[in-house]
């Protein structure tokens, strides 16, 4: 079996901008979480989907804003989105999908636990980490643990990672915290730039193991000029280094109550049709072929 792993979140954030959006008489926007719904359908539509669990961030805020103070927050975020979390959540579970509702943690960290918890399961074929974030390369492994951007149906296993970012997955959190993250918040180290921080990485893997004397650095193609003045600026920041990589590192430990048989689908709940219908499409029930 496979098992897709889906980021809500993003998912309700790309229907809220690439969905047409539709107000109900009461002047709530629900276009994007009826955009939400439509994808969900045509995800169990396809051949051999059969395991399924989404993640929220039920709040945008989490741990990592305890960590640094500049971690992405809820403020700006459209009061027309935001007044559709819940009720994407909703939508999820009628359909008869597990949500897992992130509050202290985030849906990526969700996701990460989920792919850890199942990814010795000899029935599980493959785990597919359904979200385009690059946090979550990390988690990539051979092509059992992989990436899937659906949008641009574009599937990420562990050479697609190295090739995408120039490392392996395990040093993602030691290059997005070089590099930084401006989704995120956090903005990275002086100096430090894609190219510099994958060839520095692919030599030695973590921060750790970068070493201090840039007489000792052998990466090809990197004059020693620039080697000295990358190595004196990750010196100067290495305290802000180590932090923006625990922030990019995803947390496997969430409690997730489900077992691998709760996430099989085995149909939408009854309440769907009537949530469609309050929210102006019943059309959408029509494309479920199973009901419990």
């Amino acid at each position: 079996m496979k098992i897709h792993l889906v980021d809500g979140t993003y998912e309700l954030f790309r229907n809220y901008y690439g969905a047409p959006p539709k107000k109900l008489a009461d002047g709530r926007e629900v276009g994007a979480a009826l955009g939400l719904l439509r994808s969900l359908v045509a995800l169990l539509a396809q051949p051999g989907v059969t395991h399924v669990a989404y993640a929220f961030d039920h709040v945008i805020e989490c741990f990592r804003n305890d960590l640094y103070a500049g971690y992405k927050t809820g403020q700006g975020i459209d009061p027309d989105l935001w007044n559709q979390f819940q009720l994407a959540e909703d939508v999820v579970v009628a359909a008869g999908v597990p949500v897992w509702s992130m509050i202290e943690f985030e849906a990526d960290d969700a996701l990460a636990a989920g792919a850890a918890h199942w990814k010795d399961e000899k029935s599980v074929e493959q785990i597919l980490l359904c979200s385009p974030d690059k946090d979550l390369a990390q988690m990539v492994s051979g092509n059992r643990i992989v990436c899937w951007d659906r949008r641009r149906d574009i599937i990420l296993d562990e050479d697609g990672v190295f090739r995408k970012f120039g490392v392996k997955p395990q040093s993602i959190p030691d290059y997005l915290a070089l590099v930084g993250d401006a989704a995120d918040g956090y903005p990275g180290i002086p100096g430090w730039g894609a190219k510099s921080a994958s060839g520095v990485l692919s030599k030695y893997g973590h921060l750790e193991a970068i070493p201090e004397d840039v007489r000792t650095w052998q990466i090809k193609g990197m004059a020693p000029g620039r080697a000295a003045t990358l190595a004196a600026s990750l010196e100067q920041h290495r305290e802000d280094a180590l932090l923006y990589r625990r922030l990019a590192t995803l947390r496997s430990d969430v409690p997730l109550k489900e077992t691998l048989s709760d996430l099989e689908w085995q149909g939408a709940l009854p309440q769907l049709k009537q949530l469609c219908k309050e929210l102006g499409d019943e059309s959408i029930p029509e494309r479920l072929t199973r009901w419990r």
